[in-house]
């Protein structure tokens, strides 16, 4: 345990350097949380006979993604970062990953702000290709919830979203402080455990669309919880008394929508 509580004293977060350019740890786990996706969620294509062709969920996949990229940033903009007013007035900065001609990457992704950019990539998509987008979502969130777990270990080998001060003997130290290690937190509520619950679910689905916005709930949900573990953002705080942070209002309200839109779906669906 004391190897595992000091592991940010001995892991380096880059994993190796092409000239003047340094590749993260984080920016790995990325490019194989969306890699997985994709290889899960055609997995399911192939294996549950869903009638879509390999070349449209192809070139929806690039909808999805440019959706996702944009959203995630953007979103971290709005609500995150603390220089909001300057980005608004410098958008052509929001994605330029030099500072005073120093590479240092583009940080500060909102994955609320990733779930709107999807829907509206995915939704354009869908309408351009007359696709039922509450169909192409159900295939989707599968490989999305698995895909996860990669993207919260990357926070984690970036040294970045941490938790909150504990005692428990699992805890990392962070900068001298112990910390529960809320990013693999978030790995398992929001990653794993997700995807077994759709997965068992997928056999027993009634409508399209049942999935994808089960997902929106489950996450929701699940993020609430890992918020208790997680340290707020530092420029945020808590936003309300000693426990609300943006993380949990965020979530409160997207699963209500969430639920809202799920029982208008389902009693459609009924009537239909």
């Amino acid at each position: 345990m004391e190897v595992w509580q000091h592991i940010y004293s001995h892991f380096n977060p880059i994993a190796f350097e092409l000239g003047a350019i340094s590749v993260h740890w984080y920016g790995i786990m990325y490019a194989l949380a969306l890699l997985s996706a994709i290889f899960v969620a055609k997995a399911f294509i192939k294996y549950d006979n869903i009638p879509i062709k390999e070349q449209i969920f192809d070139s929806y996949i690039w909808w999805a993604e440019i959706g996702v990229i944009l959203g995630a940033r953007l979103g971290y903009v709005l609500f995150y970062d603390p220089n909001t007013s300057y980005y608004l007035t410098h958008p052509w900065q929001i994605f330029n990953p030099y500072i005073n001609g120093v590479y240092t990457g583009i940080s500060g992704m909102s994955y609320h702000g990733a779930v709107i950019g999807f829907v509206i990539g995915s939704f354009l998509f869908c309408k351009r290709k007359k696709i039922s987008f509450l169909f192409i979502a159900d295939i989707a969130v599968l490989g999305v919830s698995a895909g996860y777990v990669f993207g919260r270990i990357g926070n984690f080998f970036n040294q970045e979203l941490v938790g909150r001060v504990t005692d428990v003997p699992w805890g990392i130290y962070v900068d001298g402080t112990l910390r529960h290690p809320s990013q693999l937190y978030e790995a398992f509520l929001e990653g794993i455990l997700i995807f077994i619950i759709l997965f068992i679910v997928r056999k027993y689905k009634t409508f399209d669309g049942q999935l994808a916005i089960l997902y929106g709930i489950l996450y929701s949900v699940a993020r609430i919880v890992a918020e208790l573990f997680r340290q707020p953002d530092i420029q945020l705080g808590f936003i309300y008394s000693d426990w609300l942070t943006m993380g949990m209002l965020q979530s409160a309200f997207f699963a209500i929508f969430c639920t809202f839109v799920y029982l208008k779906v389902k009693t459609k669906n009924n009537k239909n």
